[in-house]
């Protein structure tokens, strides 16, 4: 186990990171927020939307397996429903780090993702969200990390 801190760390130390679950709509889901502050902060950030090609200008890609040279760490955006899928491919492709967001609501968290990931050697954080923590982060979320911490949306330890 380590702390939510560090794990956020390792996370965030990847460069080429996939998000699943950017919209067509820009201001309809937070992965639209999460994908916009990677590449803002100079990540390889990579929008996976099965149903678009290009969003905001920026190519989308209809899976992980569909990005050029692949990434490091996937942010799962998705309806929880849906994160089972792309953690198996996550696996398939020996991408070892997953992120599966949260708020204040269930958000993507899935607990069969969760167990299939660390089932298969991943390090799942299951809960939060990536910009809560620097280099990625702003006061607006650190402050909401505080508050979904203490109401246990966000992991204060991950496996």
């Amino acid at each position: 186990m380590v702390t939510i801190a560090q794990a956020a760390n390792e996370f965030l130390s990847c460069r080429r990171i996939a998000v699943t679950g950017v919209s067509r709509t820009p201001g309809s889901h937070g992965s639209n927020v999460v994908y916009d502050r990677l590449v803002e902060r100079g990540y390889e950030a990579f929008a996976v939307n099965p149903n678009a090609t290009e969003i905001a200008g920026q190519p989308a890609y209809p899976s992980l397996s569909a990005i050029p040279d692949g990434v490091d760490a996937v942010v799962i955006g998705t309806a929880p429903g849906r994160a089972l899928d792309t953690m198996k491919e996550a696996v398939e492709l020996g991408i070892g780090q997953v992120w599966l967001h949260r708020s204040i609501d269930a958000g993507s968290v899935s607990a069969d993702a969760v167990a299939y990931g660390r089932e298969h050697g991943v390090r799942v954080i299951d809960g939060g969200c990536p910009l809560m923590f620097d280099p990625a982060s702003d006061g607006g979320h650190k402050v909401m990390c505080r508050l979904l911490t203490w109401f246990g949306k966000v992991p204060r330890q991950v496996a």
